[in-house]
């Protein structure tokens, strides 16, 4: 076993699908790759396999080190790994880079086969619809029929959600942590000034940056800053920074609160290692979920078809995807006489939990966990 019960050092591979591939907008794409890693092993009857979604920022880094001397590992590496609760010694676990991601997967920052330029501006729209469906291909090509369970918080959930009602025969558990089955209006208006900050941004050049040798740095700053403003609860902010001044008072504009100088760091990072038009897209991806909307906003319609059990997870402190949302999804299989847990975790970092270390939210996972059988399909 690793140091710290970490997976250790773990390499991504890369699926290339050579097969049209229609997306929902009716654009296509003649052909596309995703980045992946994987974590366990695949028993013999290939029904051990757990599927992982990111969030907005993640990626298919899921857990562990890609080298030696890595000074962080994956982002979930608290949750995944032997002993932990998503077990590598019971399941193989899978994480993969979204379709529109700047990971390794197709996206506006990877190089268009044709063109044998960066796709730019020219890389469709994605949606959490597309996502699923890509990753299906990737079920596919490793032989996987059925999936022991999904697992993903925020948008990460969203495509846990839509995983059982586009394949409900190929999921037996699905995890929906800190998610919603669509965007409040405020929460469309979070991502909408993100955009504008990044759109409006003068080295933006409409999306085709690349050409110009530029990146919308502080587009994509302010973008990031605003995000762990509302990633936040005002307890773990006040917490974690309250009024603290970095120095004496200077009576200027530059930083003089350690909030300050926290946010400037976080959007600086950020923009140093994510792409622009990715953000984009993923912020639009969010926007454009709603299942219900294709049965006039009844979700008890939408999930009708749906097999797999649940575990719903939401945080008390967590305001941009409040417990309200997630006990929309839990009346909503229950209507449909679904097997459904549900549990409200008492917590201060808002948003943001779904990623921590919490003793009591990692049991309760850990303990749907273990009962989950995965000796057959």
């Amino acid at each position: 076993m690793a140091e710290n019960n970490s997976i250790g050092i773990v390499a991504p591979q890369t699926a290339h699908f050579s097969e049209p591939f229609t997306l929902k907008s009716g654009e296509v794409l003649p052909q596309f790759e995703l980045v992946y890693e994987t974590y366990g092993t695949l028993n013999a009857a290939k029904s051990n396999a757990v599927l992982v979604c990111h969030a907005l920022s993640g990626n298919h880094h899921v857990a562990g080190k890609n080298a030696e001397g890595d000074k962080y590992a994956g982002w979930w590496d608290n949750l995944v790994g032997p002993g932990k609760p998503l077990d590598t010694n019971k399941f193989f676990v899978i994480g993969v880079n979204n379709l529109g991601g700047c990971h390794g997967s197709s996206g506006p920052s990877s190089i268009n086969p044709d063109s044998k330029k960066p796709y730019g501006a020219s890389f469709p729209i994605v949606t959490v619809e597309d996502w699923v469906n890509s990753q299906a291909r990737l079920l596919d090509l490793l032989g996987i029929q059925q999936l022991a369970a999904i697992i993903g918080g925020s948008l990460g959930g969203m495509q846990a959600l839509q995983w059982t009602i586009a394949y409900p025969e190929r999921i037996k558990h699905a995890l929906v942590i800190a998610s919603a089955p669509n965007l409040t209006a405020q929460n469309m208006a979070f991502n909408e000034v993100a955009r504008q900050a990044i759109i409006t941004d003068p080295e933006f050049y409409d999306g085709d940056y690349y050409a110009h040798n530029t990146v919308p740095r502080r587009g994509l700053r302010i973008a990031r800053m605003l995000g762990h403003i509302t990633y936040l609860s005002d307890d773990a902010m006040g917490e974690k920074f309250g009024r603290k001044l970095k120095d004496t008072i200077k009576y200027s504009f530059d930083v003089e609160f350690e909030m300050e100088s926290y946010l400037r760091y976080q959007g600086d990072k950020f923009a140093g290692e994510f792409d622009a038009n990715t953000y984009l897209r993923m912020t639009r991806a969010l926007d454009y979920y709603d299942p219900a909307l294709e049965y006039g906003g009844d979700l008890s319609k939408a999930l009708n078809k749906v097999q797999a059990k649940f575990l719903v997870v939401s945080f008390t402190s967590d305001w941009r995807f409040s417990p309200d949302r997630s006990r929309e999804i839990v009346k909503a299989l229950l209507d449909n006489e679904r097997t459904v847990s549900y549990a409200e975790v008492t917590a201060l970092h808002g948003h943001d939990a779904f990623l921590m270390p919490d003793a009591h939210y990692h049991s309760i996972l850990c303990n749907y966990l273990q009962k989950i059988d995965t000796s057959t399909l």
